[in-house]
């Protein structure tokens, strides 16, 4: 029996319409169709959903654990960035200038 509406867009054909909107830039709705990308709010939709269910965080996680375990990361090289943590709001006891790293 035929379900009603179009198919699902297979994960993988998301996927790759995903990477070339983050690696190009362009808009979602300018995904080249010649190209065999699907639909660019398809793809949006399903991101979103991808990120709300962690799978990135994982898949990050994942990758790192397999190039560390095959010591493929340079851990001389890597930065500690906290910029995309929100801070607590401290009021007039805001710090002037940020605290030393150095050991006391």
């Amino acid at each position: 029996m035929k379900t009603p509406g179009p198919r699902p867009v297979p994960d993988r054909q998301c996927l790759q319409s995903i990477l070339y909107v983050l690696h190009t830039g362009i808009g979602w709705e300018d995904l080249p169709q010649e190209l065999g990308f699907r639909s660019g709010m398809t793809c949006w939709r399903r991101i979103k959903r991808w990120i709300n269910a962690g799978v990135f965080d994982d898949l990050h996680r994942i990758l790192l654990a397999q190039l560390n375990a095959a010591n493929e990361i340079d851990w001389s090289r890597a930065v500690i960035d906290g910029s995309h943590i929100d801070t607590k709001k401290w009021g007039s006891r805001t710090l002037s200038s940020p605290p030393s790293l150095a050991p006391t």
